[in-house]
């Protein structure tokens, strides 16, 4: 009866120019479709996942009820309007993002490009028409007529490839090197012969564009609970009106039953409170507030667009704006309390410099003049800088370390020199760039490169090496390698990497020049500069055969293809020569310091997590102020093992429960604990018996450091944090492996840099200088959480105060499921009345200005406590809501009810005690939203005593004559308001009930004021002219 799903692809086979047979296997096509909907499904199916919204399916079963006439006193309208609008909002929005999507599908998949039936494709184009992810020879150019490759399923790793090519009766490995992935354009080749592998969805690259965890707010998830606990309010409301009604009808309502019996089916009390209570489901459903989700959404959105507005978040050099690449976190950023930072390109600029090296024992680098380069090397890079003029007359006098370290400067790398002319060189990393730029002013100029050969240029004699081998860099290997031929026939192998790892595979004889050389890496690293130790070694020909056998078959081996190739590289890279090291210098990032001390100011704690050495991540947070010469405690936690590293923790927790007892006395030296970790330790602190320790330790130190970490564990922090503290967290980075950090905090931030642009593609925002951190957190965020929070104290509160008023009146109406209002009023009340003012306060509101945001960081911590919407301020807001519901009902109720009008005919009737209560209701809620926006625009202005006047404007026209003759049967209330509008008593009775409602708020909050003021109160009134000044000066801050 059901199809069986295929079972999962184990291999990939394919032939080059048959289709047939590769069209047996099904394989995706290339079409790519990011898009959720089409024409015909985007109703049925955007209406389904709206429904799958409890509040939305809530308001579908009430439109059910109000369809029984028995049960509902209500027209279907007063359902289904705001229900239509909300989904409609909805649907509006996701069609507009879907139809993005399908404007990009349409763009990628209409690309042009040529096929050719053997393989070849033009320089520059992409490879998109049936051609995705390629085999590519470019060595080997080789006829692709009935070959046959046997590779991997498709899968999300772009780092490596495994397979093998069937041709002629022979078979050859293939790696990621001869991969092109999908979006590649050629360089440095006209044409490659290539066979088409994954296409559409099995691409690499579409199996990374996986769904990202969606990430909620504090607030989403409060007020889900709070929603919740409206609804089961409403329905203890409910149960209390039923419950009266079987009262009534049991004792009053017989009384009645010889002239007015029960409507059918009614044929005893009990059915009647049971149908009561659905009835009051339905009247009281506007508790639950069905545009609550869509108008924060608005909001939100409102949030996002000034992010991307802000031209002080603008950079001009590379004309990158700040972009929100989400709407549903603005205002979380109102609510941080720990940063996650990466170093490289985060806090520092990522644009290398030569700085300082060491050859041979000796340290090159002392400032003096700078050197001129260009009158020994024509060929020097004039920009490049360097005040050591001893190492350039080692070079010139022709000292043979300093010349091969320059040469293996030259040769050991991946750079390609993108012009044939001119010298441009297009390295993958910042770093190698820099030292090959180095070698180049040296006088070894590297020119070009071939897959098998790299030419240089050294001391104005041009070289050609034969390219033997090629060891990559990789995360674990820390380090890579080249072997070359020189012209003489003589094999070298060169290597560079990270010294701890270098240092293991030295010649026992080089121990002397590693320890000087080691000294040198630390004064380096002191001064905060990126080191790389160099090392060598010559190769007999014998040597290099028996290793080449060894690679090749590694290479070939279909089965543990890495770990065999990691085994043989690390074989050949043994007993090498140390030349020496070079320490780069990576400037830090204009305003870091300013912005890392004013974000430490506001109770933001900020971590450091670096792949970096100790000593130069250090160097670092003194540099950028994050660590200071006053700091009395600091923790070197550096163990090799578990059990080394919980009694470091220990003792470290010891000192600072001291530490901690001692700065209650000396509060004022500031005194300030940090800890520094290496990888290793936190590789074992992040085990599960150590969190507790480890978090405990930490979370008590005001800068924390985290050295020698890899992508993994810098998300392991942030997720140990995450566990343990429930405390906003944020993660910025520039690079790919900063991905898994920013997707693993509340908030990910994105820094559009030198290292492409993966974190950006990753992250919630991004920007491109760290400096515009401050504004995002400070003026941007807090100003996101003052507003929304505003705006659902008020709106919980207008609802509260709008419903109550049908409560009240259950009690006086024989629990009949009455309505006091005019079922239009009960529509339009909060999609027109009331919607916007709120809207306007929740996307425009300002406590204070964001100059004062900028320079009272501690306006920050309101957000961090949560203190502006949480259990306490919703249930304040409900009592308020609940008691102007009271004065709105008894209020009127007690003064028509005796009142009479100016011709002696009674004023106590049901229309009049309507309107009245109805326009009480509007302006009492008007004049408190006038309260609570603290900063007025003309939008605010014009929607507040707008919305008051289209009320006015709406209920003459809806209670006029011409209504009514037109639809006698739909509008009930004619000539109403304007019967009772004109009766003075009645506008005595609704400025009495304004009055009673609104002064105990102006009251409670001018004692607050007095009493107890928020720092937001203080800085706005110290920034007030005095004769407005409602605060004693002894609460204002100190400038």
């Amino acid at each position: 009866m059901f199809k069986d799903s295929p079972p999962p692809e184990e291999e990939r086979r394919v032939r080059a120019n048959d289709r047939e047979y590769n069209e047996k296997f099904q394989y995706a096509s290339n079409c790519i479709m990011t898009s959720k909907y089409n024409v015909v499904t985007f109703l049925p199916v955007n209406l389904f996942e709206q429904f799958q919204e409890v509040a939305n399916t809530y308001f579908l079963f009430l439109l059910i009820l109000q369809l029984i006439p028995q049960i509902s006193s209500l027209s279907w309208f007063t359902t289904i309007v705001p229900l239509v609008l909300v989904l409609s909002i909805t649907a509006v929005k996701d069609a507009t993002d879907d139809y993005f999507r399908h404007k990009s599908d349409n763009q990628v998949n209409n690309r042009q490009s040529q096929v050719d039936t053997m393989c070849c494709f033009e320089a520059g184009q992409y490879f998109l028409a049936r051609v995705d992810e390629l085999i590519v020879w470019l060595k080997n150019c080789i006829s692709c007529d009935r070959c046959e490759v046997v590779c991997e399923p498709p899968n999300n790793k772009l780092d490596r490839f495994c397979g093998l090519l069937y041709w002629r009766e022979c078979k050859y490995p293939l790696n990621n090197q001869n991969m092109l992935l999908r979006g590649c354009v050629l360089r440095n080749t006209e044409y490659c012969y290539g066979l088409v592998i994954f296409a559409g969805p099995d691409t690499k690259l579409m199996q990374n564009c996986g769904r990202t965890k969606f990430k909620r707010t504090s607030i989403d998830r409060l007020m889900n609970t709070l929603v919740l606990w409206i609804f089961c309010f409403l329905v203890c409301m409910g149960m209390i009106l039923a419950v009266g009604n079987a009262v009534w009808e049991s004792e009053v309502g017989s009384l009645f039953q010889s002239f007015l019996d029960w409507d059918l089916p009614v044929d005893n009390f009990l059915f009647s409170a049971f149908l009561s209570f659905w009835s009051y489901v339905i009247i009281l459903n506007t508790v639950v507030p069905i545009s609550l989700y869509v108008s924060v959404e608005v909001i939100r959105l409102g949030h996002s667009y000034f992010i991307n507005w802000d031209r002080k978040m603008f950079c001009t050099q590379c004309s990158t704006a700040a972009e929100a690449r989400t709407t549903t976190l603005n205002e979380e950023l109102g609510q941080v309390e720990y940063i996650f930072s990466d170093k490289t390109g985060t806090l520092t600029q990522n644009i290398m410099s030569f700085n300082k090296c060491s050859i041979n024992g000796q340290a090159y680098g002392r400032y003096a003049h700078r050197l001129d380069f260009l009158s020994f090397n024509p060929l020097a890079d004039p920009d490049f800088c360097f005040y050591d003029n001893a190492l350039l007359e080692s070079v010139k006098l022709g000292d043979p370390h300093s010349q091969e370290f320059f040469r293996l400067l030259s040769l050991c790398h991946t750079v390609m020199n993108a012009s044939c002319g001119e010298l441009v060189y297009k390295a993958q990393s910042p770093d190698e760039g820099a030292l090959v730029t180095a070698a180049r002013n040296f006088g070894f100029v590297f020119r070009s490169r071939t897959p098998g050969t790299v030419t240089v240029t050294e001391l104005g004699r041009s070289v050609t090496y034969t390219l033997l081998a090629i060891l990559d860099f990789n995360n674990i290997r820390k380090r890579m390698s080249v072997i070359v031929r020189n012209p003489e026939g003589r094999i070298r192998l060169y290597c560079k990497g990270a010294d701890t790892l270098l240092f293991e595979r030295l010649h026992p004889s080089n121990h002397h020049l590693m320890n000087i050389t080691t000294d040198h890496l630390n004064e380096c690293a002191g001064d905060g500069l990126r080191t790389l130790a160099l090392a060598y070694r010559d190769l007999s020909e014998e040597q290099w055969e028996e290793w080449s056998e060894s690679h090749r078959l590694a290479d070939r081996s279909t089965d543990c293809r890495e770990d065999r190739l990691a085994a043989t590289y690390e074989h050949i890279e043994q007993d090498m020569m140390l030349l020496g090291a070079t320490a780069i210098e990576d400037k830090l990032q204009e305003g870091v310091p300013e912005t890392i001390a004013i974000l430490s100011l506001a109770n933001i704690k900020i971590w450091v997590l670096t792949g970096d050495k100790q000593e130069t991540a250090v160097n670092i947070g003194y540099s950028c102020k994050m660590l200071t010469d006053d700091m009395t405690e600091v923790f070197i936690i550096s163990g090799y093992t578990v059990q080394s590293v919980r009694e470091e923790l220990r003792w470290a927790d010891i000192t600072l429960v001291t530490s901690v007892e001692l700065s209650l006395f000396i509060l004022l030296c500031q005194t300030i604990l940090a800890l520094w970790l290496f990888f290793l330790t936190r590789a074992h602190a992040l085990e599960a018996d150590m969190e507790g320790e480890f978090v405990s330790t930490a979370c008590a130190c005001r800068a924390v450091i985290c050295c020698r970490v890899t992508p993994l564990q810098k998300a392991l922090v942030v997720e140990v944090i995450k566990k343990h503290k429930k405390a906003v967290t944020l993660a910025i980075g520039d690079g790919a492996n900063d991905v898994s950090m920013i997707k693993t905090a509340h908030i990910g931030v994105g820094i559009s840099g030198q290292e492409g642009i993966q974190a950006v593609l990753a992250s919630d925002y991004s920007f491109s200088q760290f400096r515009f951190l401050q504004r995002l957190l400070l003026v941007h965020g807090r100003w996101s959480y003052l507003r929304m929070c505003r705006f659902l104290c008020y709106f919980f509160y207008k609802n509260f105060a709008f419903t109550m008023v049908h409560f009240w009146f259950g009690f006086f109406c024989g629990f009949s499921a009455q309505t006091v209002y005019d079922q239009y009023f009960i529509t339009l009340y909060n999609i027109v009345y009331t919607s916007l003012p709120v809207l306007a306060m929740g996307i425009f509101d300002q406590d204070v200005p964001e100059q004062r945001s900028l320079e009272y960081p501690k306006l920050y911590e309101p957000g961090q406590l949560n203190l502006l919407f949480n259990k306490r301020e919703f249930f304040i807001c409900i009592a308020q809501g609940i008691y102007t519901s009271i004065v709105l009902f008894f209020v009127p109720y007690a003064v028509l009810s005796q009142a009479s009008q100016g011709t002696g005919e009674p004023l106590a009737d049901y229309q009049t005690f309507a309107v009245t209560t109805a326009t009480a209701l509007v302006i009492v809620v008007s004049v408190q939203i006038a309260l609570d926006t603290g900063y007025w625009t003309a939008i605010n202005h014009f929607f507040v005593w707008g919305s008051l006047g289209t009320f006015f404007s709406i209920m003459l026209a809806m209670h006029s004559e011409s209504l009514f003759s037109i639809f006698p049967k739909q509008f009930h209330f004619v000539g109403s308001s304007q019967s009772t509008l004109v009766q003075p008593l009645v506008w005595l009775t609704i400025a009495l009930a304004t009055v009673i409602c609104i002064v105990p708020v102006l009251a409670f909050r001018f004692l607050k004021l007095d009493l107890k003021p928020q720092l937001s109160d203080t800085v706005r009134t110290l920034y007030t002219p005095y004769p407005f000044r409602l605060i004693h000066p002894s609460y204002w801050p100190n400038t």
